[in-house]
């Protein structure tokens, strides 16, 4: 015994004295909708030559990290994201127009030998292949010969200001190889000056930029030597910078696409962090108030383990180089409310051990609650990784990085549960004085709750249908809402652009509406958010259309700042509301074969109908509210997903325990008494969980509202159907199963053999029953 907790006491100290050194030393990449700037996802496209596969999404990724690279955004990402699309980052840039056209042009740069003056169109499509007709800068036609170099033989380009001669801004353009450029130049120079022969034209993205007559001073065949040249025109700075820019960095092997982009004002996201802390710091005082309240030095001891775990969890994030986006704060605080709830699972064991012994100690009442609480914490953890899991896979942007968090916080919070507040507490206990005042431990009571259920022992499944034919109702009066009120999905599922002004002076959605119309914009979506803002939701609008859009704002609002804006492409809105069902189907059946595993089949089938149930009711009740159905509500859908399994998870494991020590026991007693023993630490999490999501609904501002009260929503649903709904309907399962199998309830099961799970039966069965019931006592 005192060797293990010395390993544990090792463990953790190696443990928390490295993650203290990565919080110190590493900081957390925060993600764009926390520090401000744009987010553009781009897509290739294949073509007739080139199929965008994997290696050309990677060569266009090159040349766009060239592009980025020049525009002299500080802290740039760039990385690939499946086969042909690539996520673009640019901290700071709140216009994304240039950084989108810049990005998107593909910039495919050839110099063409110029054949004579252009035919007319009709002439032009009988022309030999490679041979084309384009305007030159002047507007004159100009029959061009096949191209003789491309962007690939540009080494570079650098945008000069020529003072000396007056010709203002140029391009000057240098050549990787000087045999091609003084080839084509000296061929030029064989015709008579002012021939259309003796100019050559350069031409980007289909439009002859530059088409300059070859200097009467080259020599017929010796042509340019140097390998470079200059273009000149009527550029301003911006101009050649830009095409500057273009050229040097290269062409892109295949088009490419803005399927989405995102822009989010840098004054939104320090709103956002600082709403977000003082959330997380309010709801962690209150929680730690509480739980010192309830389990004193235990309470207290718990409290210190969960600073441990803010510190790991962090390291853990900023070690991993995972970004932090504002829904993954969300799910960094919303952690500490699930590592409450393993502190709470083992103590409340402890308590019951406490009150069963007849020397009672403090240490062996601990030994036995971690060893008691253990399954049900490994059990209803491995549940919500699960579901963070299926975030991290299928879903994208800041959803993905909720997923992240939630993950790591799952991890934290069994190492500080599990490990940290064991060392802690063992060392307490065995304190002299601690010894002596065993009140003073918090374990030598058994709660409020739990005395006033022991001295009124409610039968609650004594009518199981009752409690699901309430469940029933609730069901249906809710879920009538995604019929008659219909889903108000987000931007994100549906495609089009979503964007968020701040006005100076409050401003009626109804007016707002009227003006976009009489602009042009009859079909734009307008909501108030918050005080003084405005989201106009819109079909797909290029970005010189919401140049208009934001014009008109200004008009209305008496001054307008953008401070979001999401840009979503048709496709991809398809693509992420069919992810969005993948996850929640994968959700629900990762979920039943886990619980069948663990348990039997009717657990499994009861705990994952009763997960079908909550999201019915969640969805439900946001469609009568009218409230966005986006990646924020699939996150927090998934985090009730795996919250409400977790209720389940504690009554289930009760029951399997009850079984293995009385396996004739009839079910419906069997659960009743799983339910009462397992209220307290149900009612004492849920008021942790309740202070921490009440303070990101209250002071986690607009951004975090919608997302605090579907969780609030879901907690409260969750928790009653884990013990109302669930339970009464394994009871129904086996019944029906039982009638199917003669009238008799099997005692043992597949699913519970070398698993600890639940046999039962009855007598009579005969020989099943002897297997049974000898597997049973031998787990």
């Amino acid at each position: 015994m005192k060797s293990s907790a010395r390993i544990r006491a090792l463990f953790a100290l190696v443990v928390i004295a490295l993650s203290v050194y990565i919080a110190v030393t590493v900081p957390v990449r925060l993600g764009l909708d926390l520090r401000g700037g744009t987010q553009i996802v781009l897509e290739t496209r294949s073509t007739e030559t080139l199929e965008a596969d994997g290696e050309a999404t990677d060569r266009t990724l090159e040349v766009l990290r060239g592009r980025i690279d020049a525009l002299g955004v500080a802290e740039p990402s760039i990385v690939r994201s499946g086969d042909n699309r690539i996520i673009v980052e640019l901290p700071g840039v709140q216009d994304p127009r240039q950084a989108a056209e810049v990005l998107g042009r593909t910039a495919q740069l050839t110099v063409h030998p110029v054949l004579g003056p252009g035919t007319d169109p009709e002439s032009a499509k009988k022309l030999p292949k490679g041979e084309r007709v384009l305007a030159d800068e002047a507007g004159e036609r100009l029959h061009l010969a096949p191209a003789a170099l491309t962007g690939q033989d540009v080494e570079g380009a650098e945008a000069t200001f020529d003072q000396q001669s007056g010709a203002g801004w140029m391009v000057t353009v240098d050549f990787a190889d000087d045999k091609g450029w003084s080839k084509l130049t000296g061929e030029a120079a064989c015709n008579p000056a002012g021939d259309h022969k003796r100019r050559v034209a350069i031409v980007l993205d289909n439009k002859v930029i530059s088409s300059p007559q070859v200097d009467p001073s080259v020599a017929c065949g010796a042509g340019i030597t140097g390998g470079s040249t200059q273009i000149t025109g009527s550029f301003t700075g911006d101009d050649s910078k830009e095409l500057a820019l273009l050229i040097s960095g290269g062409a892109l092997p295949v088009p490419v696409e803005t399927v989405e982009q995102r822009t989010v004002g840098a004054t939104l996201g320090a709103e956002a962090i600082e709403s977000s802390a003082w959330a997380a710091a309010f709801g962690t005082a209150l929680t730690a108030l509480f739980i010192i309240v309830v389990y004193r030095l235990m309470g207290f001891l718990a409290i210190v383990a969960l600073t441990c775990y803010g510190v790991i969890s962090y390291a853990a994030l900023a070690g991993l180089g995972a970004t932090l986006t504002l829904p993954g704060l969300a799910g960094f605080v919303l952690a500490i409310g699930m590592a409450v709830d393993a502190n709470v699972l083992v103590f409340e064991r402890a308590r019951e051990e406490y009150s069963k012994r007849n020397r009672p100690s403090s240490r062996s009442a601990l030994t036995a609650g971690f060893k008691g609480a253990f399954s049900a914490i490994a059990d209803s953890n491995i549940t919500t990784l699960i579901a963070a899991g299926l975030l991290f896979l299928l879903a994208s942007g800041p959803v993905k990085g909720f997923g992240v968090t939630l993950a790591i916080g799952v991890l934290a919070s069994m190492i500080s549960a599990l490990v940290i507040t064991r060392v802690l507490a063992e060392f307490a206990v065995e304190r002299r004085w601690v010894h002596r005042r065993p009140k003073l431990t918090g374990l030598a009571s058994i709660g409020r709750v739990r005395e006033y259920l022991t001295r009124r022992n409610p039968q609650l499944m004594r009518r199981p249908r009752r409690w699901l034919l309430v469940s029933l109702l609730v069901l249906v009066v809710t879920g009538a809402g995604i019929v008659v009120r219909g889903l108000n999905f987000g931007v994100e599922f549906t495609g089009g652009r979503l964007i968020e002004y701040s006005t100076t002076k409050t401003v009626d959605p109804d007016r707002a509406r009227a003006a976009l119309a009489d602009a042009g914009f009859p079909q734009a979506v307008v909501q108030s958010s918050g005080d003084n803002g405005l989201t106009v939701r819109t079909e797909e609008l290029s970005n010189a259309e919401a140049v208009k859009v934001a014009e008109t704002i200004d008009e209305v609002g008496g001054g307008a700042e953008k401070v979001r804006d999401e840009l979503i492409g048709p496709s991809l809105g398809d693509e992420l509301r069919r992810n969005a069902l993948i996850a929640l189907g994968l959700a629900l059946g990762a979920q039943l074969v886990y619980l069948a595993f663990r348990f039997r089949w009717m657990f499994g089938t009861a705990a994952v109908s009763t997960l079908a149930h909550d999201v019915v009711i969640l969805t439900g009740i946001f469609a009568w509210l009218g409230k966005p159905i986006d990646g924020i509500f699939l996150a927090a859908l998934l985090t009730v997903v795996g919250y409400s399994v977790n209720d389940s998870v504690v009554v289930f494991d009760r029951v399997r325990e009850l079984w293995q020590k009385d396996p004739k026991a009839p079910l419906p007693q069997s659960t009743n008494t799983a339910v009462l023993q397992t209220v307290p630490r149900t009612v004492n999490t849920g008021i942790g969980v309740i202070f921490i999501l009440a303070a990101l609904a209250l002071l986690g501002g607009d951004s975090l509202t919608d997302f605090a009260l579907a969780l609030l929503i879901g907690m409260l649903v969750g928790t009653y159907s884990s013990v109302l709904t669930a339970s009464p309907l394994a009871i129904e399962l086996d019944a029906y199963s039982g009638r199917r199998n003669g009238g008799g309830r099997r005692r043992g099961s597949r699913g519970s053999r070398g698993r600890g799970g639940p046999a039962r039966g009855k007598s009579g069965d005969g020989e099943n029953s002897g297997r049974a019931k000898a597997e049973s006592r031998g787990h």
